[in-house]
């Protein structure tokens, strides 16, 4: 068993805090705020991001990033893609270079179009880094409900210690060493997800959504061998996978966004009532300025960006997808 820092305490890192407690390590989590801490502790439970949820008085809460991470052998970073590099350059000067980080966070730096390992590499290259990914809601893995994800990183030996250490009963780990596949399939999802809940808030049935989140992996997947991935790795847990659960469930962030944009709220009272962060909106912009980039056709991400940030209609997105020209059925094409 290891000693295991999260970094993060949203509902996705307090959940994977949960398990791994629950199944021998020992287990902080550093928050950004005393006050969050105190009522964490208080309540042995995140009542705002995972409610129901026991977080037991073995876990430590702590909000000092040097003493967070001292002594730590696995780092978890789980911190919403517009702030890893600002914490990632907190943390910097404490983490050590036996210490392994392993990201867990879905998606792109929007100015930059880096991939998260690029930003963590960038801010912390002492230290040996894993991508660990995978249709994985924080609600089920925080209640003990069998999950599967997978893990990458560019040293395979440290890949499988992770997987090793961090598979229970309940939590199985895949190895796979394409880490641009995995981190592109788990973050471009989440943009394919608004559009699936833009459909449901609109009242269109099953036939519309499975289009959508067919489609959309064909997009996604020639954006990603576009840019260095493999395209099996589309097919496998990062792609398909979490796709089809962040498109069809409600424990979803981005799918609950789309379907409220599509009843035809504005973006920011869209976002004020998920009241977390959605990722997909994030990335939204920086898949088309990716797709642009690398000249890869993404029509459905050009037409959620036209939807989040130009005032399109979202009815009037879907029929200008359903018009366009006749195309060959092909996942690269």
């Amino acid at each position: 068993m290891k000693k295991v820092t999260v970094i993060g305490s949203g509902s996705w890192g307090t959940a994977l805090a949960v398990m791994l407690d629950k199944y021998g390590h020992q287990v902080t989590i550093w928050s950004w705020k005393e006050e969050e801490a105190q009522r964490i502790r208080a309540d042995h439970e995140h009542k705002e991001f995972l409610p129901g949820i026991e977080i037991r008085e073995s876990i430590e809460i702590i909000t000092d990033p040097q003493e967070a991470v001292e002594g730590a052998e696995i780092v978890i970073t789980a911190i919403p893609s517009k702030f890893v590099r600002v914490n990632m350059q907190k943390f910097a000067p404490f983490l050590k270079k036996q210490q392994v980080l392993v990201n867990v966070a879905k998606g792109l730096e929007d100015h930059s179009l880096l991939r998260l390992s690029q930003v963590i590499e960038e801010c912390v290259p002492q230290c040996s880094l894993c991508t660990l990914v995978g249709p994985s809601h924080a609600e089920e893995v925080g209640r003990d409900i069998p999950t599967a994800c997978a893990i990458s990183c560019k040293d395979m030996a440290v890949a499988k210690m992770v997987q090793e250490e961090f598979m229970n009963p309940k939590f199985r780990l895949y190895t796979n060493p394409d880490m641009i596949g995995m981190e592109l399939g788990a973050a471009l999802k989440n943009v394919i997800a608004l559009a699936a809940g833009m459909s449901d808030g609109l009242g269109f049935g099953d036939n519309t959504k499975a289009a959508l989140m067919t489609r959309g992996m064909a997009e996604i997947s020639r954006l990603g061998v576009a840019m260095g991935g493999q395209a099996n790795t589309f097919m496998g847990l990062s792609g398909i996978g979490d796709l089809i659960v962040t498109c069809t469930s409600m424990h979803s962030r981005n799918r609950r966004a789309g379907i409220m944009l599509g009843e035809g709220k504005s973006l920011d009272e869209t976002l004020e009532s998920v009241h977390m962060v959605v990722e997909g909106v994030n990335t939204a912009k920086a898949a088309y300025d990716l797709a642009k980039k690398y000249n890869v056709d993404m029509p459905i991400t050009k037409e959620i960006n036209e939807v989040l940030f130009e005032g399109k209609d979202a009815r009037v997105a879907v029929m200008d997808l359903m018009m366009r020209d006749g195309k060959s059925e092909s996942v690269h094409k």
